[in-house]
């Protein structure tokens, strides 16, 4: 069977930063394999359409640049919100709540929740960036497909995969 849409994938794979040699940015293994389904839009699309019509056993490696991964770093992103928000009751920021590196989420006026990693802060305003931790980053992927097998009736309906033990990932 071939990737197609709503087949269930199982690969492994490796990121790395700007090319071959470049920074390991994440690992899938054959002991953690990355299982999914196909075509439900969770994926980054330039990443599906290198994948589709991939066969088990087949290898692959390619190049994603920003505009096709996690898109170029923006300024616009880059926020500034005052304090007072992050402070309880009291007016105090609790222990271990502004932490530069950390990342909070936040929730944008529509509703939508949305992670920024902690830059700086003052006792006036917190500087949060919201840009996706690999904006501006060309993607270098590598990797086998291990399995690739028709969707049960159940992941069908729910637009994904479900492990042997009944959990839904």
């Amino acid at each position: 069977m071939t990737i197609d849409d709503n087949a269930i994938v199982t690969l492994t794979y490796e990121v790395r930063d700007g090319g071959p040699s470049g920074a390991l940015l994440e690992r899938m293994d054959v002991n953690y394999p990355f299982k999914f389904m196909f075509g439900t839009g969770r994926m980054l699309p330039a990443w599906e359409r290198r994948l589709f019509g991939l066969k088990s056993g087949m290898g692959f490696s390619f190049l994603l640049g920003p505009d096709d991964a996690y898109g170029q770093r923006s300024e616009d992103h880059v926020l500034k919100a005052p304090i007072h928000i992050f402070q309880n009751e009291r007016e105090q920021i609790e222990p271990g709540l502004l932490e530069k590196g950390q990342y909070i989420t936040l929730t944008d006026a529509n509703g939508k929740d949305v992670n920024a990693k902690i830059i700086d802060w003052t006792d006036e305003q917190v500087t949060l960036d919201a840009n996706h931790a690999l904006a501006g980053k060309t993607l270098f992927f590598s990797g086998a497909v291990l399995d690739v097998r028709e969707a049960s009736v159940d992941e069908l309906v729910r637009k994904q995969f479900i492990g042997e033990d009944g959990v839904r990932k």
